[in-house]
């Protein structure tokens, strides 16, 4: 007796060169790959009416302010993001540094004029304000809880093609990226979402469409290296920036670079580094001036906090310190000395 299967198909009718229907096989990835698309699509969804295209004009320096006499201006672009319902966005700063004009358009066509709350190039993160009703602001995630290899999907407007989603992961954390004032900010997201020109400013978020990022920079040589300031820096300046229109920090008026020093003055001296910060140059009456610091001391600690780079002076120069008395531990002509320096606040 034939299987059921083979009687089935022995019971339909035969035509000569016509092949039997075969069902076709249940892909076992195929529910997987259904539910990554779901995740993206509602993520992308959730967002997007936050999403801003920013264009702005920049006028040269010779000819700012001589418009009426037909001068160029040179214009550019970049992405950002509602974040609260009274019309604050964010974006990167060197998207809106140096422009006269900002105009931001939303993701249901209103387009509007912004200005500059304000912007801090030490993280890349810049604060505009528009007047608008019915906006939609984007809800802010907790970057201390992203993971390597979770979902990370940015959304932009790279070379000016608006509201564009690319997906990836979460590549690494704790990165450190240079930024443009020289600054180093710190625990920058890696991700290999693929990002272009114009996708500066633009959130990066996770499978719940929550941000946890502001994507600023790609390394253009090469591919799947991709980086956002994570979204507890951005909430910590667009706080003060809101606030103050900037970010305080300290001031000492030193120019400094890192240096290694002697293995023998190290030992000599009971070192608990062996490098430090070379100070190159003193400004002229700058807190480091009148606390006495010279053109080749070498800072090894500030307070009770080993100095071992550069960046690890800038990153102990905050807002507290201010007004605060500075114990400095330098090396002068492989001497250890003690200095004191009231810092002051940095006018950028």
């Amino acid at each position: 007796m034939a299987a059921p299967a083979l009687k089935k198909l022995l019971d339909n009718d035969y035509e000569p060169g016509r092949q039997p229907s075969v069902p076709p096989i249940a892909d076992p990835d195929s529910s997987l790959l259904d539910a990554y698309s779901q995740a993206v699509v509602r993520a992308a969804e959730k967002i997007s009416p936050s999403v801003a295209f920013i264009e702005v004009s920049k006028g040269h320096p010779e000819t700012r302010g001589a418009m009426a006499r037909g001068s160029r201006e040179a214009r550019g672009s970049g992405s950002g993001f509602v974040f609260t319902p009274d019309g604050f966005i964010l974006t990167n700063s060197h998207v809106v540094q140096g422009a006269d004009k900002v105009a931001v358009t939303l993701s249901d066509g209103r387009r509007f004029d912004a200005t500059i709350v304000g912007h801090d190039a030490g993280t890349d993160v810049a604060v505009l304000r528009i007047s608008a009703p019915g906006l939609v602001a984007a809800p802010l995630g907790d970057s201390q809880r992203i993971r390597v290899g979770q979902l990370a999907i940015a959304i932009g407007n790279p070379f000016g093609f608006q509201y564009s989603v690319t997906a990836g992961v979460v590549s690494a954390l704790g990165r450190s990226l240079r930024s443009e004032s020289g600054r180093l900010i710190d625990n920058v997201i890696q991700t290999d979402a693929a990002l272009n020109p114009g996708n500066s400013g633009g959130p990066l978020v996770n499978s719940n469409g929550e941000v946890i990022g502001i994507n600023t920079a790609v390394i253009l040589p090469a591919q799947g290296l991709c980086f956002a300031v994570a979204v507890n820096t951005a909430k910590f300046i667009a706080g003060h920036l809101i606030k103050y229109g900037r970010i305080r920090r300290a001031y000492l008026g030193v120019g400094g670079q890192t240096v290694t020093i002697p293995r023998f003055v190290v030992r000599s001296q009971q070192l608990k580094t062996e490098t430090g910060v070379l100070v190159i140059s003193v400004e002229k009456q700058s807190p480091a001036e009148r606390g006495g610091l010279q053109e080749g001391d070498v800072i090894v600690a500030l307070d009770d906090s080993i100095l071992r780079s550069v960046d690890d002076l800038h990153r102990l120069l905050t807002e507290a310190r201010i007004g605060s008395i500075c114990d400095l531990t330098l090396l002068r002509r492989s001497q250890k000395i003690s200095l004191s320096v009231v810092a002051q606040e940095a006018l950028i």
